[in-house]
């Protein structure tokens, strides 16, 4: 099937098709210099499997990891796209993680004013949320994301089938994002994850997820209303992630940890429960100073004021501008 990111002149296909990695030629326009910006986490045969239907492939592969979305491995794809000749008309194709998507989608933005990017999402995670709505991003002193830029992918392709080579973890990792955005918006989906095994509903827990991002970048495309519903769990969750040491915890792992803080007490139980039901943690020790240092430098911060998002119920969300001083008190409570 395939869903329609419908933004005007911006709008894109999204094709959700087991096996369509293989047919990346058929849907994407590659007849011209392509190249593929991956990393060393993802199967390379991923990567050459796309580059091998472009009419010119070149493939750049960077170490696995978020501390790597840096300034250096930036300027080694646009050192690519200058060495090989890359014009305006042609293009950037990301495999692999949010990671690669990010930083791939930010050099196809940046060289030239901006090229053609396409986006073929390896992990549970990238397919469920960060493959779609436009984002791109690296990280800097140690704040993600914090300089970037919107360039919509002119089209992505979702297959379920390279989800095959992660571990248990990095899968319910990534279905974090899944449990957070049917907390806030489909209760329907949110019974999945409390009365079904979810590797039974694995893809319509993908479709559904990919609906409620495009239904919300749709209405709002720059974050300036709506599309904060998408940080529920990311305020505190980003902060965790940037204090605690490389690799202990994942980005999905973060922000189910950061629901806990942004949910009244039953929904905080539902969440809780859905949390180990999918064996993700529920507890961390960190510094509650530094947390809150980190959230002051939050892109989403104004001032001494940040705007969070807040399940009283699952399925419905509010959002609350209040002074960062006050997440002390959302803190403590957990």
């Amino acid at each position: 099937m395939s869903l329609y990111m419908n933004l005007g002149k911006d709008s894109y296909d999204i094709i959700i098709e087991r096996g369509a990695l293989k047919k990346a030629g058929e849907y994407f326009e590659l007849a011209r210099k392509v190249l593929v910006v991956t990393d060393s986490g993802v199967p390379a045969e991923y990567a050459k499997t796309v580059a091998s239907q472009a009419k010119e492939g070149y493939i750049v592969t960077f170490p696995r990891g978020e501390e790597n979305k840096n300034f250096e491995t930036y300027k080694t794809v646009l050192s690519a796209l200058t060495e090989k000749g890359f014009t305006r008309t042609d293009c950037v194709v990301a495999v692999g993680g949010g990671v690669v998507g990010d930083l791939a989608g930010f050099a196809a933005a940046s060289y030239m004013r901006g090229i053609d990017f396409y986006n073929i999402p390896t992990t549970v995670l990238s397919q469920i949320d960060s493959s779609i709505g436009g984002k791109t991003a690296i990280d800097f002193y140690g704040y993600k994301n914090i300089i970037g830029a919107f360039h919509q992918p002119k089209k992505v392709i979702i297959d379920a089938d390279v989800t095959k080579t992660l571990t248990k973890r990095q899968i319910v990792s990534g279905l974090a994002e899944a449990v957070k955005m049917a907390a806030t918006s489909d209760k329907e989906l949110f019974s999945i994850f409390e009365n079904c095994d979810y590797e039974e509903h694995f893809d319509e827990i993908i479709e559904k997820s990919l609906m409620i991002k495009k239904a919300v970048v749709e209405e709002d495309v720059e974050e300036k209303g709506l599309r904060k519903v998408l940080n529920f769990g990311h305020t505190v969750g980003h902060a965790i992630e940037s204090n605690a040491g490389l690799g202990s915890l994942y980005h999905g792992e973060c922000v189910a940890l950061g629901m806990l803080y942004m949910a009244d007490k039953e929904a905080k139980e539902r969440i809780l429960n859905v949390l180990k039901k999918l064996g993700l943690p529920t507890k961390a020790e960190f510094d509650k100073d530094k947390i809150i240092n980190t959230i002051k430098h939050d892109k989403k911060a104004t001032g001494d004021k940040i705007t969070v998002i807040y399940v009283k119920e699952i399925g419905n969300f509010e959002m609350r501008k209040i002074d960062i001083s006050e997440l002390y008190g959302y803190i403590n409570e957990v």
